[in-house]
């Protein structure tokens, strides 16, 4: 087990594992309508089976070298996650994403915690090509692509059925030399 601080402020980063699906209900509960606006994650975890299955999906992600998924935890309170949806290393490339309950907005929580997770994708993986794929209306999501030096490639139209409507997809992209490129400058 490993634990990374995400600043000065107690927050850090853990890997979400299945042993932990009541916390990540809980936490779910708190967040449920406010996470759903964007993102499907809440309407996949509905329930204890549910949480249960899906941490043990990404641990066995994690164990093929697929994806992973990591909690944000503040103030020993789990209160969002970061993940590799996909990731690729024969060909280097990996999706990034988030989420967080509104309780923790506005901290800075996800955009340190992604920074934590790509650059070990990057460094440590070997990963080329970081994508991170948003809803147009998700503003703070587009923020946090934004701060982490991505670049905005486009827009799939109308990709996705979500919710019983269709919705566009914003893909947004950051390439190895330019995530150490940014780093070195910061």
């Amino acid at each position: 087990m490993y634990e990374r601080a995400l600043g000065e402020d107690g927050a850090c980063l853990r890997p979400l594992e299945p042993w932990r699906a009541e916390e990540f209900l809980a936490h779910l509960d708190r967040g449920r309508e406010f996470i759903g606006r964007h993102v499907g994650l809440p309407d996949l975890v509905p329930d204890l089976p549910a949480a249960g299955r899906f941490l043990r999906t990404y641990a066995d992600r994690a164990a093929a070298d697929t994806g992973c998924l990591h909690g944000i935890w503040a103030e020993d309170r789990l209160v969002g996650g970061v993940l590799l949806r996909t990731m690729d290393v024969a060909q280097g490339t990996a999706e990034a994403g988030c989420w967080l309950e509104p309780a923790a907005a506005g901290r800075g929580l996800v955009t340190r915690a992604a920074r934590l997770l790509i650059d070990w994708a990057i460094e440590e993986r070997g990963i080329h090509r970081v994508e991170w794929q948003v809803a147009p209306g998700n503003v703070p999501s587009i923020a946090v692509a934004r701060r982490l030096g991505m670049t905005r490639e486009g827009v799939l139209r109308q990709n996705y059925l979500y919710r019983g409507r269709r919705r566009d997809t914003e893909i947004w992209s950051v390439l190895a030399p330019e995530w150490r490129a940014n780093r070195a400058a910061a």
